[in-house]
């Protein structure tokens, strides 16, 4: 019997983390152009309450459908028992913890890249030197960098679930599924190939 950790959907969504460096240099980058015009604490609350707030209020009230990958969706119907387990321990009061750790560090994080931006700002002369545009745009990183580093952590919770406990679990109803997760994307009857499910279940399983 293949373990659940051989879902491939899980794997990619972790390896999204790799574009966390690429969204905070945007973000730094953005936040070096043109001159400040308001007071520092706007424009973070600015950039945060774009890059922060909507990804934390979803993962708080109904958590990201990781079923999902670039804009298509796997139709709930089709989910296998396994993977109806699996989005039980991304909707726990664990995963709202580490949602709001996730939060409080990301915000860590654009203090100080809101610091260094300064030392950056020739590097962004190339851009048109439009403060507030260029805010809004930070914001967006921002929100991508935070975007690649809630579900990341809302996955890795359920790669480290023992096999005991995951036997227990009682997977998920149809309607459960529609009502409490964000299901964003075209809904379709597969995501990953059967060949790349297959070597995922031989990686993971060797």
């Amino acid at each position: 019997m293949h373990s659940f950790r051989s879902e491939p959907i899980l794997w990619i969504h972790v390896a999204g983390l790799a574009t966390l460096p690429v969204f905070l240099v945007l973000c730094l980058l953005f936040l070096s152009v043109g001159e400040p015009f308001l007071p520092v604490w706007m424009e973070l609350f600015l950039v945060a309450a774009i890059g922060v707030l909507p990804l934390l209020w979803m993962q708080l009230r109904r958590p990201f459908y990781i079923f999902a990958l670039l804009g298509i969706a796997l139709k709930p119907e089709n989910l296998t028992e396994r993977q109806r387990k699996i989005l039980c321990l991304t909707n726990t009061k664990l995963n709202r913890i580490l949602a709001l750790v996730a939060a409080v560090l990301s915000l860590w994080v654009l203090w100080h890249l809101y610091q260094i931006a300064p030392l950056v700002a020739n590097s962004a002369k190339f851009l048109p030197q439009w403060r507030s545009v260029a805010l809004v745009f930070a914001g967006l990183a921002f929100l991508g960098s935070n975007l690649f580093l809630q579900i990341p952590v809302s996955v890795m919770r359920v790669l480290v679930t023992n096999d005991t406990e995951f036997a227990g679990i009682e997977p998920l109803s149809l309607e459960k599924i529609k009502q409490d997760f964000t299901i964003l994307g075209v809904r379709v009857n597969q995501i990953v190939p059967r060949l790349l499910q297959s070597l995922f279940r031989i990686n993971t399983d060797s």
